[in-house]
């Protein structure tokens, strides 16, 4: 007799998925907010949108991933921060409009789900959400079988956030004069994986495993330091100070990202010189004999954040980040452009 066929033997295990929920809910429930209605669980996550202290709100979303981050993290065996990554990549678009991060979803998809990676994932998610001071109202956790080899996941992230119409940050009143300033990131974040795995793992045959000279961690772990998550610093900023513009370096680094804000009249003048640049970035463009030019095109190269400012508040707005606990840096200037002239130059 034929042996019956069932959704287990083909692949998907309901019971582990349910065991995997069940594994995760006391974990959500310490990224949530008083908006928030209900756990996870439904077929729609629930957010009260309180409107009292807001006029004229205009919704801000986002949704992103990790890319090919993952891969080493998968190579590690190590999955407790690409969550953090993946709440970074979203919360840290909305906030460069000006908008407060109300709540984020996630998305798992793998041909297996572990339970055990799966919670790590969601531990990182959770930390991320707190950091950004977001609620984690729901998400979706997809069990493919033939679509993802084993032991592989992707994974994407999904926010909403809320701003005051007459205080959304969009660039238009970026003028001639303005300052730049840099807020240091972590490392590589999330972008330009594609191009480090390939210089350090498949030309150098590095191992993720080990340490390298000038390093004080295996390189594996180095890279999967987590993308730095700018909400608090940039909502205390937004409070006190005139910011005009604010630019999220992931990819296309700085020369396709400063573009986005910047007027047609103006251009951004950066002095290449006025930050530090972390050694890991100068590994991979010596590893794999990459120009100055194509670096700044695809890695935030120690820079996560850049806000364009009034002249006069400049220095204030540097020291109120030191204070913050951030580490910035004047980067450079908003000059009038010319027709001929690129909106970003590097000097």
């Amino acid at each position: 007799m034929q042996e019956k066929i069932t959704y287990k033997n083909a692949g998907v295990d309901i019971d582990r998925a349910n065991s995997f929920v069940e594994k995760i809910k006391p974990l959500v429930k310490a990224a949530s907010r008083r908006e928030a209605m209900n756990g996870i669980g439904g077929f729609g996550g629930l957010f009260h949108l309180d409107i009292s202290k807001i006029k004229d709100p205009i919704l801000v979303s986002s949704t992103d991933g990790v890319g090919t981050k993952l891969k080493i993290a998968q190579a590690m065996d190590k999955h407790d921060t690409v969550g953090i990554d993946l709440v970074a990549m979203s919360v840290n678009d909305v906030i460069v409009q000006g908008a407060e991060p109300l709540f984020f979803l996630d998305y798992i998809a793998t041909g297996q789900l572990l339970v055990d990676t799966g919670v790590q994932i969601v531990e990182g998610i959770v930390r991320g959400c707190q950091e950004a001071g977001c609620a984690l109202i729901g998400g979706e956790t997809a069990e493919m079988p033939g679509f993802y080899p084993d032991g592989e996941y992707d994974l994407a992230g999904f926010c909403v956030g809320v701003v005051e119409a007459d205080k959304l940050i969009d660039g238009s009143e970026i003028r001639v004069g303005d300052r730049i300033i840099g807020i240091a990131s972590s490392g590589l974040h999330s972008n330009g994986f594609s191009l480090a795995r390939r210089v350090l793992f498949e030309e150098r045959k590095l191992d993720p495993n080990k340490a390298i000279e000038g390093f004080q961690q295996p390189l594996g772990i180095e890279l999967l330091t987590p993308t730095r998550i700018y909400v608090k610093p940039i909502l205390n900023l937004i409070k006190n100070f005139t910011i005009r513009g604010i630019v999220h370096i992931t990819g296309g680094g700085f020369l396709d990202n400063i573009p986005r804000i910047v007027p047609d009249s103006c251009r951004a003048v950066i002095r290449k010189e006025s930050w530090r640049v972390p050694p890991i970035f100068d590994l991979i463009a010596n590893m794999g004999n990459i120009d100055a030019t194509e670096m700044l095109r695809v890695f935030n190269m120690g820079i996560g954040m850049m806000l364009v400012v009034p002249e006069k508040e400049h220095a204030e707005i540097l020291d109120r980040l030191e204070k913050l606990g951030e580490e910035a840096y004047s980067l450079g200037i908003i000059e009038k452009r010319e027709n001929d002239q690129p909106t970003v130059l590097c000097v």
